[in-house]
């Protein structure tokens, strides 16, 4: 199988390859109205339904947390209680997919390179589908969106940061880069302390090593760009660790800064990542990321007409991907030892705190496919059994990850079901006047339920009865009766 010829071919076998990831996120998105609330969003809801965003926001600042962006994006869809988790799915999803393939796009336009179209949203479809998907487990990480606010689209945020300064031309074009990205900066230092550790480490590590791996024309307005964004990191971090919130979480969970960087703690913490590191590694639907770049490696060309990129040293992406790598390992470690005091030995199964860190993996690994797709160009039947084992491995990848998010989808509608049986139960009750009633819990992807341990475990049932404005909720067994 040769690598088709011709703009108009390529530009069918892409869209028809792209066709294979969007199908996929078109029905996961669709799953996403089985999502119902649970865990932390009990408690939520009643805030922002009796004291607005507004009042989650200082919630989370004076007692929770301190994260105040986390705060207002939990409020806006809090705002829609069952619609606005049923509907968190597909707009989340969109969003990821539009901004990693306009990122796509304006990366290969500032290298100076130009694929057929549809190139830039096949690659960008594999990412989201590989990042949204193929993790342990996909409702925490994708359909929770608790957690993915969190940790699943902080770093799709942080990406759609970089693109302003893609954009930019001009002076006026520059400094409105540098606005937007100090502003990003903060923003996220209050929304996620695990994705703020992965943006420092790559904003430091590109004002540090920027001049070996950028051309010299934009190596000083990219030194200033990372600074810039460092400074807003470091204030956003600065609000969110001396607020309140962050004091009393430490205390609840006994995090201090020196327990968290105690010998043994750092040792443990290293154990743990190398255990995540395995399991991502053992994850083979990644290697649709690879794909995804081998196949833009082999059809991306100079730009006609424009000069080649004076990139410094021989081979830049292999070096930018190398770095990448380094960046990943390092940023993935510091993540697993801030989030260790809190979850513990469990590091190893809270899937949902590696994603801050796990879409430089999917980025480093479309990066190294496309080094190689590279390497491969041009070289007659080496090309040609590159594209072949390329768009099958993309296909083959698209299809793993179809079976796990079936059985999610089962599981989420039996939920779904269940859920609003007894949610239209205990309205009904207590609007007759009912001031304690029972709930069942109805748990699905190991997530936390009010009474889970048969019983043993109360939280969050006081939340519970807030939402449904009653005294209190006892534990139970069996669902009610149909209404």
């Amino acid at each position: 199988m040769r690598p088709p010829t011709g703009g108009r071919a390529l530009t069918l076998w892409a869209t028809g390859l792209c066709l294979l990831p969007l199908a996929l996120l078109a029905a996961a998105s669709w799953l996403g109205r089985y999502v119902r609330p649970s865990a932390d969003e009990w408690c939520f809801l009643p805030t922002v339904r009796d004291h607005g965003i507004a009042g989650l926001v200082e919630k989370f600042y004076v007692s929770d947390n301190g994260r105040v962006a986390n705060g207002l994006l939990v409020g806006l869809y809090a705002r829609f209680p069952v619609a606005g988790h049923e509907w968190f799915g597909p707009v989340s999803c969109a969003l990821v997919l539009l901004v990693l393939w306009v990122l796509t796009g304006r990366l290969l336009r500032a290298a100076g390179q130009q694929v057929p179209r549809g190139v830039p949203l096949l690659v960008a479809a594999m990412i989201t589908a590989v990042f949204l998907l193929a993790t342990p487990n996909t409702y925490k990480t994708f359909y929770w969106p608790a957690a993915s606010v969190s940790h699943t689209l902080a770093p799709v945020l942080a990406c759609a940061a970089a693109i302003p300064s893609l954009c930019a031309r001009g002076r006026r074009g520059r400094v409105g880069a540098m606005a937007v990205v100090l502003v990003a900066g903060i923003f996220l230092g209050t929304l996620s302390e695990e994705t703020s550790v992965v943006a420092l480490v790559v904003l430091l590590g590109l004002a540090a090593l920027g001049r070996g791996l950028l051309p010299e024309r934009v190596c000083s307005f990219a030194r200033g760009w990372s600074l810039l964004g460092t400074a807003g990191v470091v204030i956003g971090t600065a609000i969110l660790v001396t607020s309140p919130g962050s004091r009393s979480r430490r205390e609840r969970f006994g995090a201090e800064t020196a327990s968290m960087f105690a010998p043994e703690t750092l040792a443990a913490a290293l154990r743990g990542y190398a255990r995540i590191l395995q399991t991502v590694g053992t994850t083979w639907q990644y290697a649709g990321a690879v794909a995804a770049g081998v196949l833009l490696g082999l059809l991306a060309r100079g730009r006609a007409g424009r000069p080649a990129v004076a990139w410094p040293g021989r081979r830049p992406l292999l070096r930018l991907t190398a770095c990448g790598a380094l960046a990943f390992l390092v940023s993935g470690y510091l993540c697993t030892v801030v989030t260790y005091p809190v979850f513990g030995a469990r590091v190893v199964t809270a899937e949902r705190t590696w994603n801050d860190y796990l879409l430089l993996y999917v980025l480093v690994l479309v990066g190294l496919g496309a080094a190689l797709g590279r390497a491969l160009r041009g070289r007659g039947r080496p090309a040609g059994a590159a594209w072949a084992a390329a768009v099958a491995l993309y296909a083959v990848a698209v299809a793993g990850l179809v079976p796990p998010l079936k059985d999610l989808g089962d599981d989420m509608r039996v939920r779904a079901a269940r859920w609003d049986r007894q949610d239209r139960w205990l309205r009904t009750e207590a609007a007759r006047g009912a001031t304690v009633l029972p709930y069942t819990p109805l748990p699905v992807s190991g997530m936390l339920e009010p009474f889970g341990d048969q019983g043993r475990r109360a939280w969050p049932a006081g939340c519970v009865a807030d939402y449904y404005r009653l005294d209190r909720v006892t534990y139970s067994t069996r669902l009610p009766r149909r209404t």
